[in-house]
């Protein structure tokens, strides 16, 4: 990620993307249940999903429980604002109409497997990271640089996760191992 001075109301984004050996359909099943991105996460301790629901469907929330050396720990509720299987699923962090983030895999064929893309919008909610900014706001360009830059670096391991476990559970399906 380049530097770019974006500020938090910039609502700056940070995209990765990753090939994986397998169809839509089985990276799906990875990508689509959040239960098992606290495994694949150094920030992500824990999911919980709430009023019944057990699963992703537009409308459905969930409670993340994080845990930052910086930040400490805190838990956000996500609101699910987009779920088409096998392709997109995104969800909005705290209040959907003003989140503090927005969070989406995209799911795609790409010649003999999987296009995998995790896109996340910093903002334009308040989130904790605006307790920072507060107390020093001659640096928000920089502490907003550097939090977007822990996002990649998270998403990019994530992603690399999902492809290990994606490519490994498909080549024993595959062979029959």
């Amino acid at each position: 990620m380049e530097w770019t001075g974006a500020r938090y109301a910039d609502k700056p984004t940070v995209e990765v993307e990753t090939f994986i050996d397998a169809p839509p359909t089985v990276v799906w099943e990875f990508v689509s249940d959040v239960t098992l991105m606290p495994s694949m996460s150094p920030e992500l301790q824990r999911v919980e999903w709430q009023d019944g629901a057990t699963g992703p469907s537009v409308g459905a929330t969930f409670i993340g429980y994080s845990k930052h050396e910086a930040l400490g720990e805190w838990h956000t509720t996500s609101h699910v604002i987009e779920y088409d299987p096998p392709r997109v699923f995104a969800w909005a962090v705290q209040d959907p109409a003003d989140p503090t983030a927005v969070w989406r895999f995209t799911v795609e064929p790409h010649g003999s497997g999987t296009r995998l893309r995790e896109w996340m919008q910093m903002g334009p909610g308040r989130s904790g990271l605006n307790f920072a900014i507060d107390r020093m706001p001659e640096k928000e360009q920089k502490i907003v640089f550097v939090r977007m830059r822990e996002f990649e670096a998270n998403m990019a391991g994530t992603l690399a996760a999902i492809k290990e476990r994606v490519e490994s559970a498909h080549t024993g399906a595959v062979s029959g191992v």
